[in-house]
């Protein structure tokens, strides 16, 4: 077995476990937060969702000035398969330290982790990227990025959906729903992250949430850009 196709194996064997059927207690927790969505004002949903938009767009804009295309095209798909682990773990363990140092603080600090952990994900999303070869000075590429993080942050249903489009991605519109968007990510959020906001104790539970956050959305990227080129060789 050669390497792609190794790691087109491993892809498939991923996609196979992450779009599961969803486990009792996550159908419930889902019932229970749609509930509680449900009984949100439209205006304070409108207000969240552009609030998050705006958080995203920046944080978008300022990773896409700091990240440097990484000439990668010699490598082979298992090299920057290697490459692209060892950026997961340095961002791992920067996620790690930012649950730990805000988790201490409890509520406050545990809130602020929010756009400090959105943005050492959008980062990392570019960096892994800039070793798969793709040009994230193009929209439509920014665009796939955010679809990677919405399939790595969302409820069954939603995840399905948003895999149909990934993998449709020539032919799909690209837009982004802004508020299901910030929603799912919310929801998928509120069960992990609920006791960072406890002090003291906010700070182990923060800094493992983090690191397994980010090692989670390390792994669908990983598995997504390898789905991506090597359908793209298929055509050529």
């Amino acid at each position: 077995m050669n390497e792609n196709q190794f790691l087109l194996d491993e892809a498939f064997r991923w996609k196979m476990r992450f779009l599961r059927k969803a486990s009792m207690a996550e159908r419930m927790s889902k019932g229970v937060q749609e509930k509680i969505n449900a009984r949100i004002p439209g205006k304070v949903h409108k207000a969240v969702t552009e609030s998050v938009k705006k958080m995203v767009e920046a944080t978008l804009l300022g990773s896409n000035l700091t990240t440097h295309q990484k000439e990668t095209g010699s490598l082979s798909l298992g090299e920057k398969d290697k490459l692209a682990k060892k950026v997961i773990a340095q961002y791992q363990k920067a996620a790690a330290a930012s649950g730990i140092g805000t988790g201490a603080g409890g509520i406050f600090l545990g809130m602020a982790d929010f756009p400090i952990l959105l943005g050492i994900k959008m980062k990392c999303l570019f960096e892994l990227a800039s070793i798969y070869g793709c040009n994230t000075k193009r929209k439509e590429e920014r665009i796939f990025l955010l679809y990677i993080f919405q399939l790595a942050f969302s409820s069954e249903a939603h995840r399905k959906e948003i895999f149909r489009i990934i993998e449709n991605w020539e032919t799909e519109n690209r837009e982004i729903d802004w508020r299901a968007f910030q929603q799912e990510y919310r929801d998928y959020l509120d069960l992990v992250k609920l006791f960072q906001l406890v002090p003291g104790f906010g700070a182990i539970v923060g800094g493992t949430a983090n690191y397994k956050l980010l090692g989670h959305l390390g792994e669908t990227a990983r598995h997504v850009f390898h789905l991506r080129l090597i359908k793209e060789e298929a055509w050529e």
